[in-house]
């Protein structure tokens, strides 16, 4: 079995805006509550509480004067949202997310649907008093709909993320074929390797674009008085501004993303540690403007759902460090040298271009380890490859899953 999500467009009419507006609040502050809930039960007794205990606080809360409004909202979108918290904390324990923090209302706000949503003349039919909505619905959506949380921007547009369940898993991983390494920079966006030439793809500079117009609604902002309507107005108009960069960001990324995998059958990245990075102040709008984690998160899943390999090398690995002909590596590189000459081979080199070319030399050179680590405990054979140069920095990582014992990798 596989899971597809599909983002959809919602428009309610003002009376589901409102049953909205009221589900988004109890969920809200169900989760506030029981986010407290669990602080204090752990300062006091050092343990947390589980789902069932945490949901065993609703009914009480929905017979008190003073929180019987909880009664309106549809029951399992307070269960999804304790679902969610104990789902933030296991990820914090298994250090893969912060801590699970407050929400407040002025941010993004989300509810979710378990179960009974669906699909009736192009429209989306919600269990409770919402009701059928009018929406949006771009593509088909298969299978078996399993949850579907509704969102609201703070610009005031709604979607909805109907997730499915298909039959069938994803294609069989296969490294038979075109290998692609791509260096992540801020001059050039990407430099791709495929073996054969090097492509350079500009870096949009989205926020740089919209950045004037951004300032200028956030002045109009900062004057008007908190808690009024004009206040509200302008806070709409600057989250507008903002959501437009996002869109143009995710177009950019999506759009290129896919152009990459379908003209590779692996793609080799390096890891990047965005959050150090962006501790330079210098650089820090910079980094944050590029969506470098958004695009590898776009390879990475689009890979897998066609059959193909991803591979992630180690953010120490000198790429920019060493000669892709001679793998002569040098002591120092600072980043404003944008091309240097091997002292060893006397070869002339782009930075960004050497850096893409190494990468793709240890993603074959990972993929034929991997093949021969198969070929040695005799589930295969091992995979073959082009001129890969010896293993040097620390030790990379193959972040995908294993590729079939008798894929070979190529360097078409």
């Amino acid at each position: 079995m596989r899971h597809q999500a599909v983002k959809v467009r919602l428009y309610p009419i003002i009376e589901q805006q409102v049953i909205l507006a009221q589900h988004f609040g109890c969920a809200r502050w169900w989760w506030n509550h029981a986010l407290n809930l669990c602080i204090e039960t752990y300062q006091a007794t050092g343990k947390g509480l589980s789902q069932s205990a945490l949901n065993a606080f609703l009914p009480k809360l929905k017979k008190q004067e003073d929180t019987e409004w909880l009664s309106e909202c549809y029951s399992q979108v307070l269960q999804a949202t304790t679902l969610n918290l104990v789902s933030a904390y296991r990820n914090f324990f298994e250090r893969r997310a912060k801590y699970p923090m407050f929400k407040a209302k002025k941010n993004k706000q989300s509810i979710q649907y378990p179960q009974s949503v669906k699909v009736v003349d192009g429209c989306l039919k919600f269990p409770g008093r919402v009701g059928i909505v009018k929406a949006k619905i771009h593509r088909p959506i298969e299978g078996t709909i399993k949850t579907v949380t509704v969102s609201m921007t703070p610009s005031g547009k709604y979607y909805a993320s109907v997730l499915t369940e298909l039959e069938g898993d994803n294609p069989q991983a296969s490294a038979d074929g075109k290998v692609a390494g791509i260096d992540l920079g801020l001059k050039d966006f990407a430099i791709v390797n495929d073996g054969v030439k090097t492509s350079k793809y500009a870096n949009p500079r989205h926020l740089a674009k919209h950045e004037r117009n951004l300032k200028r609604k956030q002045r109009k902002l900062a004057r008007k008085e908190k808690g009024s309507k004009s206040r509200d107005k302008a806070r709409k108009m600057a989250a507008r501004v903002h959501e437009r960069v996002s869109n143009v960001r995710q177009d950019y990324l999506h759009k290129l993303s896919t152009k990459l995998v379908d003209e590779n059958q692996v793609i080799v990245v390096e890891s990047l540690n965005t959050k150090g990075m962006v501790r330079n102040h210098k650089l820090a709008k910079a980094i944050s403007d590029v969506g470098w984690g958004m695009f590898i998160n776009l390879l990475s899943y689009k890979l897998e759902k066609e059959g193909k390999v991803f591979v992630e090398i180690d953010r120490w690995f000198p790429s920019s460090k060493l000669c892709s002909n001679c793998h002569y590596q040098v002591n120092e590189m600072p980043l404003e040298v944008r091309s240097w000459t091997c002292p060893s081979c006397g070869i002339h080199h782009d930075r960004d271009g050497n850096a893409s070319a190494n990468i793709r030399a240890e993603g074959i050179r990972m993929l034929r380890q991997a093949q021969q680590h198969l070929s040695v405990s005799g589930t295969g054979t091992a995979a073959g490859g082009g001129d890969v140069r010896p293993k040097l920095g620390r030790k990379s990582k193959l972040t995908q899953s294993p590729v079939r014992p008798e894929a070979q990798a190529s360097t078409k």
